[in-house]
Formats: structure tokens, C-alpha cells, sequence
């Protein structure tokens, strides 16, 4: 059902990216503790992902998604937000383009940094608390063996793909009005796993190794559940927190064993070829120039080849303390996912 501005009244939670992984999982979660939701989508957007999430999690999954007020509108258009975060005391903001593509520069900006500002500054105009989805990707990196820790900040020489940069840029934006007096937490998920779109983002890679990958490399990453990040947020939004960040990151693993726990969780075989950073660096030059001449978007690009044979440690020990958090193993996370794909593949 779409709801506009005039039948807005006593509104509860305003969320932004409900259609994505992350906003779905959280929409549930606000709907799953008697919260009132509504969420911004464009008129194109699929919502298909969030029924499917749904009902997952719950048997009476129709009559909960049929409480979200849809709200068509776009964050890009700051008029539109500003009259319906007016009406709000609690916003999360989920929405974000993910993409490591040179190509997709002006809409990873736009949709990531702009979009971000028009969030914030009508939360700061409206005093309403915002809490915002950032990334790891935000972050500076801990030196040598040290793990990586919310006091980690970017200097000048910190190179990124333009993804990384666009979720730095608008954190700087929300750590600006924070100090111009916007009640903020933000929280920097690492590599969030859960059951989403197949195609799309983190829950891609169950689809990449049930197609039969045969590479790994030797790097390492952070990872979080998704149900963790959704009731993190959550939580927070219940506390007097105000001008803090939070890294969420269950488990830190290589992506050798990431790889291997997928495909045992589907019964697939695992991957067993070492691409180490000669392979890596041949193979993104080489997807790069098919991508060229087939005019298809790359699997591959030189930040995640790059990214894909580094070592990386984040600690959550400051959200640990500060909520009594104890999170859900990568384990029993990916063979939650996998039951999902499986299920949804037995479908099709």
C-alpha cells in the first residue's frame, strides 16, 4: 500500500533501503517488535526481496509486510524528504549503491554522499535520531597485525576504490552535523552475510560458489550476519548513544575458509586453486578489457583483486560493551544462508 504525506500521523520508524539485504532484515525486525514502518522506495522498486524475507523468518509473513507504509519517493530529492522526515522522531538509514565499477562513479556519489546529506540534514532541521548503515569500507585500517578499531580514521595517503571513498565522505558528513548538533550512531558492518537478492552484493557469492568457483586467494575480511547488523541498529536506536560509531564484525576469516564453508553448505565442492596476486592482477586486467568489447559490467576489478589477497582484522568489542552483544558465528550464518539459496533454487 502507498501512503503520502497527508495520511502520515503518529509515525514511528522511517526507513531508507528496505529493499536491499540489510533494510529488509531491519524492516522485519522493527515490524517483528510492534514498531510502526515506513519505508521510501522508487515506483520501479522490486519488493519481492523483502516478502521473501519474511518469510523466512515468520508464518504469518503476509500480514506483517502488509503493515509497511510504502512511500514512493527518491532520497536524491531533498524536498521530498524533508516534508516526510518532519513527520518523524526515528530514521534509519540502510540505503546504498554498492558497486566497485570506475563506471558507476556518479551514481555511487550521488546516491551514497548526497543522498546521505539530504538524510542528515533534515533529521538535524527536524530533531529527529538517525541511525545510520556506514561500512568498514569508511574506515582507516589498524597498522601491520593490529586490528582494525572505530580510532582507526583515514589520513591523506589512504588509497580506495570509489565505493570505499563515497561511504567515507558521507560518514564525514553525518560526523559534521553530529557536531552541528544531529542525534547520530552510526555502525560500520563488515561484509554482512544473509539471504537476499542472489544476484546482488555479499549474497551473490553463494551463487558464484554454487556455479562452481574454482579460485581462492589468500586474503582475510571481516563478516556479520545480517539479523546482527538489523538488531544492532535497532537496539541502539532505544539508547541515549549520540555521536558514536560501532564496528560490527563477528568473525574475522580467510577467504579460503569463507569459500569452503559455502560450498559444504550446499554440497558443492570447494574452491581449490590459489590465485595469489600475480593471478589476481592478470586476471582483472584481462576481465577488464572483455568487459570492454562485450560492453558487460566486470566480475573483477583492480580494487577487489587487490582487496581479495589482504589481510584484514576488525575488532567489535566496543559494541560488545556497550550492548552486552554476542554474535551470531559465520558458521551458523552461512548455513542459514545456504538453507535460503537452496530452497529458493529448488524453486526456480
Amino acid at each position: 500500500m502507498i501512503y503520502y504525506f497527508s495520511h502520515l500521523c503518529s509515525i514511528m520508524a522511517l526507513v531508507t533501503g528496505t529493499t536491499g539485504l540489510l533494510g529488509s532484515h531491519l524492516a522485519y525486525k522493527l515490524l517483528e517488535n510492534g514498531e510502526e514502518v515506513y519505508s521510501i522506495k522508487r515506483s520501479t522498486s522490486d519488493t519481492s526481496i523483502v516478502e521473501k524475507c519474511f518469510q523466512l523468518y515468520s508464518n504469518n509473513s503476509k500480514e506483517l509486510f502488509d503493515k509497511i507504509h510504502w512511500i514512493e519517493g527518491d532520497i536524491l530529492d531533498f524536498y521530498f524528504l524533508d516534508e516526510l522526515i518532519s513527520k518523524h522522531k526515528q530514521v534509519y538509514h540502510t540505503a546504498a549503491f554498492v558497486s566497485f565499477h570506475k563506471a558507476d562513479h556518479t551514481k555511487i556519489m550521488d546516491i551514497n554522499v548526497q543522498g546521505t546529506i539530504n538524510i542528515i540534514e533534515s533529521c538535524k532541521k527536524h530533531n529527529c535520531r538517525l541511525v545510520y548503515a556506514s561500512s568498514i569500507a569508511a574506515l582507516g585500517r589498524g597498522l601491520g597485525d593490529v586490528y582494525t578499531t572505530e580510532n582507526d580514521f583515514r589520513d591523506s595517503s589512504f588509497k580506495s576504490s570509489v565505493y570505499s571513498n563515497s561511504k567515507f565522505l558521507a560518514e564525514q558528513e553525518v560526523w559534521r552535523a553530529i557536531a552541528e548538533g544531529l542525534n547520530a550512531v552510526m555502525v560500520n558492518p563488515a561484509v554482512i552475510i544473509g539471504p537476499g537478492d542472489w544476484l546482488k552484493s555479499s549474497a551473490q557469492l553463494f551463487t558464484t560458489v554454487n556455479n562452481g568457483l574454482k579460485f581462492y586467494t589468500n586474503g582475510s575480511n571481516g563478516y556479520v550476519d545480517v539479523r546482527d547488523v538489523a538488531d544492532i541498529m535497532f537496539r541502539l536506536m532505544q539508547t541515549e548513544i549520540n555521536g558514536e560509531r560501532f564496528i560490527l564484525s563477528s568473525e574475522n576469516i580467510s577467504y579460503k575458509k569463507l569459500f569452503q564453508d559455502i560450498a559444504n553448505a550446499l554440497s558443492v565442492a570447494p574452491p581449490n586453486i590459489l590465485a595469489n596476486k600475480f593471478v589476481s592482477e592478470l586476471s582483472w586486467r584481462a576481465i577488464a578489457v572483455w568487459a570492454f568489447i562485450s560492453g558487460k559490467t566486470p566480475l573483477i576489478t583492480k580494487e577487489t583483486a587487490k582487496s581479495a589477497n589482504t589481510y584484514y582484522k576488525y575488532s567489535s568489542q566496543k559494541i560488545i560493551n556497550a550492548l552486552n552483544y554476542k554474535f551470531i558465528s559465520i558458521e551458523e550464518s552461512i548455513k542459514h544462508t545456504a538453507k535460503a539459496y537452496l530452497k529458493d533454487l529448488n524453486k526456480s
